[in-house]
């Protein structure tokens, strides 16, 4: 008898609806409600979410989800803005949900639906949410949830044009420097993230950003107090700088004695892996056929210090790739000379050795 009244399972367009309800519920004046109202609310929206999670990531065990129920959750999800409402309350709601949630925004942002990608249209339309989810690295509560949801929204191009154009890109230099190293490096991953997924778009944002983005970068992440930073930045720098899109910048880079200096004091980090990483950098401003004359004069000037100290540059897990670059830059220094510097002064009309 008991299966009489079992209730009917709920579609996928009524669990969303019923989660946006209660949603809709927190972001009122739920304080105001009596407490046993609001812990019945909130475990009614609890397990809606869990719901729509598991329609979109399937039972464990089970097969694949069910496209046709991942569709209806998608389009009924960005069709009443209910993405903005769900960030909205993010703060209100308990750990768990906000854990379930996060996974729900998440894979949203993947889902195709006749061959569009509904997330991304909806951002193109609703930037300011990332307004809400970069400021979240302020918030400790809410921190890790809203960077794991930003890094999948600036998956779409456009969000991530939006976002490096925006305030918050100068915000990065200190949220990567919080207190909470969980946070730190939240905020690490998705500045990575900004900074090398679509190239093209980075490119044109180092380019206009030059000055003010390398100078915070220098000051604040390559001489970082913290060893992980440290070594995450001067890692991140190569990746950018040895990226093809980013050649221009590159040149632009290693043509600055005032970068060089960062990264000669970084070669003389007590830490191995810093140094590594710093001298993959190093090498450009050797290798650069175009290298200014103040730059030459100080590889001339300490060019005994210089070969001696990369004539003792060696790492346990060396590889041949490292050799090479390393004979390369003691051959290069080793056959620069005073003339050298000249000649640049006098190709530039001007002796400034």
């Amino acid at each position: 008898m008991k299966g009489l009244f079992k209730s009917k399972p709920k579609s996928p367009v009524e669990l969303v609806c019923q989660a946006r309800d209660h949603l809709i519920f927190f972001n009122g004046n739920a304080s105001e409600s009596p407490q046993l109202k609001r812990q019945e609310k909130m475990h009614k929206l609890g397990k809606r979410i869990f719901e729509i999670r598991t329609v979109l990531y399937g039972n464990i065990g089970e097969k694949e989800p069910n496209k046709d129920a991942c569709a209806q959750v998608t389009r009924e999800f960005f069709k009443d803005d209910i993405l903005r409402l769900l960030i909205t309350c993010f703060p209100k709601l308990d750990s768990g949900i906000r854990q379930d949630a996060t996974h729900v925004v998440t894979n949203l942002q993947r889902q195709w639906v006749n061959s569009r990608l509904i997330a991304s249209e909806y951002l193109e339309k609703n930037l300011d949410v990332m307004d809400i989810l970069i400021l979240g690295y302020e918030d400790s509560d809410i921190a890790l949830s809203y960077g794991a949801i930003a890094r999948e929204c600036i998956r779409h191009q456009t969000v991530a044009k939006y976002v490096l154009e925006s305030k918050h890109m100068n915000k990065f230099f200190d949220y990567i420097q919080d207190p909470n190293f969980e946070i730190a490096s939240d905020a690490a991953t998705t500045f990575r993230e900004l900074l090398t997924r679509h190239k093209s778009t980075v490119a044109e944002f180092l380019s206009k950003n030059y000055h003010w983005f390398f100078k915070e970068y220098n000051s604040k992440l390559l001489s970082s107090p913290c060893y992980i930073t440290k070594r995450q930045s001067t890692k991140l720098l190569g990746d950018i700088l040895l990226d093809r899109s980013n050649s221009d910048v590159m040149l632009r880079y290693v043509s600055s004695l005032d970068n060089m200096k960062v990264l000669m004091n970084l070669l003389k980090d007590s830490n191995k892996t810093i140094q590594l990483e710093a001298f993959h950098v190093f090498k450009l401003f050797v290798g650069n056929q175009n290298k200014p004359a103040e730059i030459i004069n100080v590889l001339v000037t300490n060019k005994s210090k210089l070969l001696r100290f990369f004539e003792d540059f060696n790492f346990d897990k060396a590889n041949e790739q490292f050799e090479a670059d390393k004979a390369e830059v003691i051959r290069e220094i080793g056959t620069l000379g005073p003339n050298d510097c000249l000649r640049k002064a006098i190709d530039n009309c001007e002796i400034t050795c």
